[in-house]
């Protein structure tokens, strides 16, 4: 029987034992890898709780495929019935560069209000890395989702509004500009900073994570990344006073070791964490950034671990979550049925674990940990790991839910 996810006054979610979750396929290689997913997950829920619990998958139209149908890249409709079930996955959507519709990523975010997009980053042996040691890498980006310069603020070179506005920066804030800018805003306010930081708080009190650094570029934007990190150490101590200590009573109070059931609240500059995390990644491990820091320290940990086809990532609000592909259309190979299905397959753990289901969401974590150990790979992997053979996708998704019943 199908059944509606709800969410209590208080914000926690009820999960039915058997949810109707929407699923968009997505453009490109989202014909492939969807498919491959949703075998996985089903295989997965089936494994670990029987009849009990099963997933009742709603295909809803967004993307390429959804205006060549309908000519809406993103219906009204699709957005409504993710707002009534609550959750949806989806493979990579395509978005035009430099010209034509706004990102249906960003809108999808946007009208759903899902602020916090949520990256783990771990290593899968023997997936090829540049790294020395990829397996020190173990972080989950924080990422606010809604502000920065993906509000969507921004003017062409000498439009009409992009004029309007150049005249009163010039005349009541005198800034001196080239005639010829093209201008855009970065909004950045306390109350979703602080709903972004909490959640990444949350997070590493519930998952015995020993830290959360505010990455920020407050040197140089002193009001909007500056405040970020204001607000972040602001919503840390308001929200978990009892739990959260600075990295200054780390070393005065506590000798450098990090108490049980604590979390230590610090702040670097965004230019220090591409270069720490490269150098030193063990030393961090939840990152709370504003947007487009989020967007460029996301990817390049992903490329630290093999790349965005081994990337999982969620994008959650309080009345709603997306779980997504990180990677793109890939259109070279769509229809092909030789991409990496790794980013959605892990995506869809993690919604596992949204659900409450986490044991289910574990047992995919460990059956692509196998997979991936084995001969038989996707043909992005297989071509660089030495005595391994080339699969399809469809065939590697098959052994990923094989392997699950290994010690399951």
């Amino acid at each position: 029987m199908k059944e509606s996810i709800s969410i209590t006054s208080c914000g926690t979610w009820q999960v039915p034992d058997h949810p109707s979750v929407a699923c968009i396929q997505g453009d490109g290689i989202g014909e492939d890898i969807w498919p491959a997913a949703q075998a996985v997950l089903d295989a997965a829920v089936n494994t670990v709780y029987g009849d009990d619990k099963k997933i009742d998958w709603v295909p809803v139209p967004a993307g390429e495929s959804s205006f060549n149908q309908t000519g809406h890249w993103l219906p009204d409709q699709t957005l409504d019935t993710i707002r009534d079930l609550k959750v949806a996955i989806k493979g990579p959507l395509a978005t035009p560069v430099g010209k034509g519709i706004r990102s249906l990523n960003v809108r999808l975010r946007k009208d759903l209000d899902l602020y916090a997009c949520i990256r783990p980053v771990k290593y899968y042996p023997p997936v090829p890395s540049p790294m020395k040691h990829p397996e020190k890498v173990d972080m989950v980006v924080f990422r606010e989702n809604t502000e920065d310069v993906y509000a969507g603020m921004e003017w062409d070179s000498r439009s009409p509004e992009c004029r309007q506005l150049m005249g009163m920066l010039k005349t009541h804030l005198n800034c001196d500009l080239p005639e010829s800018s093209a201008l855009g805003l970065k909004p950045m306010s306390p109350e979703n900073t602080r709903r972004l930081v909490k959640k990444a708080c949350e997070y590493a009190i519930e998952n015995h994570r020993k830290s959360v650094t505010l990455m920020h570029k407050g040197n140089i934007m002193k009001f909007t990344e500056g405040g970020f990190r204001k607000w972040g150490y602001e919503a840390a101590f308001e929200c978990f006073g009892d739990r959260m200590i600075t990295e200054q009573d780390l070393y005065a109070t506590y000798e450098g070791i990090v108490p049980d059931g604590h979390v230590v609240i610090r702040d670097r500059i965004a230019d220090m964490v591409f270069a720490d995390v490269l150098l030193k990644p063990e030393q961090y491990d939840i990152i709370a950034c504003p947007n487009l820091n989020g967007d460029y320290i996301s990817d390049a940990l992903a490329a630290q671990v093999g790349g965005l086809g081994m990337a999982p990532g969620a994008n959650i609000g309080e009345a709603c979550a997306v779980f997504e592909a990180t990677h793109g259309t890939a259109p070279d190979i769509a229809g092909k049925d030789m991409a990496n299905p790794c980013s959605l397959i892990l995506s869809g753990a993690m919604m596992l674990d949204h659900f409450g289901w986490q044991a289910a969401g574990d047992a995919v974590r460990r059956a692509v940990g196998r997979a991936l150990a084995g001969e038989y790979l996707t043909p992005d992997l297989a071509g660089q790991i030495p005595g391994t053979k080339a699969v399809s996708c469809s065939r590697f998704s098959q052994i990923v839910a094989d392997s699950l019943f290994v010690n399951a």
